[in-house]
């Protein structure tokens, strides 16, 4: 995380971060963009200019911080881009963000729940997956819009925006130990490097690959990452989430994990949603009782493959109101190329 544009490779001192932050609050962000975070790494840079800075957080920009928060997701880990007030930076300013987009909440049902997991699990293997060899690299192309929240340290002041749809590209190792992240305007040019030498096992496709396509033990795994106080179920189900969003998963593997999702409670189909790219589908849906918010994986009406996923806020939380869109996603191209920076269909890397 850049804390100073004249220091930028400086690592986070996390005691200093935590110094400028208010008391931390019940956290909004759901396991799978927790997740999506800890990749992210800085993904928002704001200079001191006061115009460019949405009206009720223009005032006082000293000491202002700004929480992205896709999607979606523990505010202590949350994606924290601490806005530095000095002069000269030289990192492009994050496009502005925009309200966010209200729906009309339309109530789950368990009537067609297990027929509609049933034709997910069927499509999925039905449509078998690219296999990666040796130096190639996972694609993954999608739309994304997440939520940023200002807090003005001086005023105590807050405000909720999301950020406008933009693209979002990322090439993954398959081991997870290398990768690139790229969202124009939310990093300098040709993104920032991804990757670890020890990359969460679940998260990668070499881990993800040597599993058994067994619904009942993908569930039970699912259920063993869970932790604290949040909803055991709502964290199986986000845990799950984060497995399927932005990764290649094997099409025998990924039926088994939408029928493990289908056993957890409170999962729901919803008829209509739409994902980022405006694609009307039918979704695969869960409240979570604390946020007030609920996660949907939205699929083709009639392929039933994954387009991408929202999240709707269904019961007002810290002053989110009802039909809040606060994420949304959707996946544009999942393919394998030979070298990070590649595109499908290029010859050679990107430079």
């Amino acid at each position: 995380m850049i804390r100073n544009p004249r220091r930028r490779n400086e690592p986070l001192d996390h005691a200093e971060l935590a110094r400028l932050l208010p008391a931390p609050a019940d956290p909004r962000l759901a396991d799978d963009r927790r997740h999506l975070l800890e990749e992210h790494l800085m993904n928002e840079i704001h200079r001191s200019d006061p115009a460019s800075a949405p009206a009720p957080a223009r005032r006082s920009l000293r000491r202002t911080v700004l929480i992205a928060t896709p999607v979606a997701a523990a505010a202590a880990l949350a994606l924290v881009v601490a806005l530095s007030g000095a002069p000269g930076g030289s990192a492009a300013a994050a496009p502005r963000p925009v309200q966010a987009p209200v729906v009309q909440i339309e109530e789950g049902s368990t009537v067609q729940l297990a027929s509609t997991v049933q034709e997910i699990a069927a499509a999925a293997t039905a449509n078998p997956t690219p296999k990666p060899g040796p130096g190639q690299y996972i694609y993954i192309k999608s739309r994304v819009s997440f939520q940023a929240s200002s807090y003005n340290g001086d005023t105590d002041e807050s405000a909720t925006w999301v950020q406008p749809l933009h693209d979002r590209e990322v090439w993954k190792s398959p081991d997870g130990t290398k990768g690139r992240l790229d969202e124009p305007g939310y990093q300098n040019k040709g993104g920032i490097p991804l990757g670890s030498d020890d990359p969460r096992k679940q998260q990668t496709y070499t881990w993800l690959a040597a599993q058994p396509a067994d619904p009942d033990a993908l569930l039970k795994f699912a259920y063993s990452t869970v932790s604290g106080t949040r909803d055991r179920d709502q964290q199986a189900f986000s845990e799950i989430g984060s497995i399927i969003r932005e990764q290649l998963v094997p099409s025998d593997l990924a039926a088994a994990l939408y029928e493990a999702a289908g056993k957890i409670p409170g999962v729901v189909v919803v008829e209509h949603a739409k994902d980022a790219s405006d694609r009307d589908g039918i979704a695969l849906a869960r409240l979570d009782p604390q946020t007030g918010e609920r996660s949907e994986w939205i699929f083709d009406r009639q392929t039933h493959q994954y387009l991408g996923s929202r999240g709707v806020q269904v019961r007002e939380v810290n002053g989110i109101k009802p039909g809040t869109v606060v994420e949304r996603t959707a996946i544009v191209t999942r393919a394998v190329v030979d070298a990070d920076k590649q595109r499908p269909g290029d010859g050679q890397p990107k430079a």
